[in-house]
């Protein structure tokens, strides 16, 4: 397949469309998660429609001190990956194709839900992101726009963005892709060198820590539900050896620590042991939100729900996520 590079709105809506248009927004720097994106949309798409992949670094989302200067550039190869995951064409504009004029003078707010969390550590980066998003999808025009899900807060204001102001595209998530040690793939991870990538695995060892506890304690309150606890069923239990496994599994659900507090718990404690090595990660916020509105569940939460990391190794920023279900859903 044969990618086509465009640098300007004119020559992508030049083209001739036969199906549906699939995008792919990144901001360069390709791995093995965008190609993964690029590959569902191809799917998405069929082979009668068409993947764009936008390349484009936003100058709006990066705060004061941040990393836009030395985000890495790397258009040839991306093009390269681009057109073996399956993308028809890159759209690669200008700052001034997307910007005309300077920066926007109108511009989408995020709303409360962009100040909390990622928000609430980089001002006005979610005002920025869904003014890029909005205007690519005006320029790009796309029937379905595919996001990751490891940027799980950005995800849900794209989703509260296409709904409030009625675009006419469907987004659609696809699973964070991992490597082979857990690190969540990101373009900052060619950032980091061998010893902070050690660090930095604690992100994933986190969230893990905070899945097991929760997948442990709900499989006691299944096996506590599952044997009543009458005399003549505790009789029988023991004649098979069992009384004593279900008489276990009944005090451990009902007295040991359960739900948000300890899947919180659970991972706070593998950062905390990270903040002690060489060198050391420091946290920006472990969070257990509600994924409509990212704000902290209670623990009388049931229903999906996020657990959300973020922190910094050395001179590099890293988030991380996995989704959770609370309550007789799961």
């Amino acid at each position: 397949m044969t990618t086509a590079l465009l640098s300007t709105a004119e020559e992508l809506h030049a083209r001739v469309r036969h199906g549906r248009r699939a995008v792919v927004m990144t901001m360069g720097a390709l791995h093995e998660g965008h190609a993964t994106l690029i590959r569902s949309a191809r799917e998405i798409a069929g082979p009668d429609g068409e993947v764009v992949v936008t390349v484009f670094v936003n100058p709006l989302q990066f705060g004061a001190g941040e990393d836009l200067d030395r985000y890495p550039r790397t258009l040839d190869a991306d093009l390269d990956l681009a057109g073996r995951a399956g993308a028809d064409a890159v759209f690669a504009p200008s700052v001034d194709e997307v910007y005309p004029g300077g920066e926007p003078q109108v511009r989408v707010s995020a709303g409360p839900m962009g100040e909390r969390l990622e928000g609430a550590s980089r001002p006005g980066h979610f005002d920025g992101m869904l003014t890029v998003v909005a205007k690519l999808l005006h320029l790009t025009r796309p029937d379905i726009a595919l996001f990751g899900q490891k940027d799980a807060q950005q995800l849900a204001l794209i989703r509260r963005m296409v709904r409030d102001l009625n675009f006419g595209v469907e987004i659609v998530a696809v699973p964070t892709v991992r490597e082979e040690d857990g690190l969540a793939l990101s373009s900052r991870n060619r950032y980091l060198s061998p010893d902070e990538r050690r660090t930095a695995l604690a992100l994933s060892r986190a969230l893990f820590a905070g899945r097991d506890r929760h997948a442990a304690q709900e499989a006691l309150r299944a096996r506590a539900r599952e044997v009543p606890s009458t005399h003549a069923r505790a009789e029988a239990l023991s004649a098979i050896g069992e009384s004593r496994a279900a008489a276990d599994a009944h005090a451990v659900a009902t007295a040991a620590p359960g739900g948000p507090a300890a899947v919180r718990a659970a991972a706070r404690q593998v950062l905390d042991e990270a903040a002690r090595l060489d060198p050391p990660l420091r946290l920006d916020y472990l969070a257990l939100v509600d994924p409509a509105d990212f704000t902290e569940i209670g623990d009388d939460f049931t229903g999906e729900a996020v657990l959300a990391v973020a922190a910094r190794v050395g001179a590099t920023r890293l988030i991380d996520n996995i989704p959770l279900t609370f309550g007789a859903a799961s």
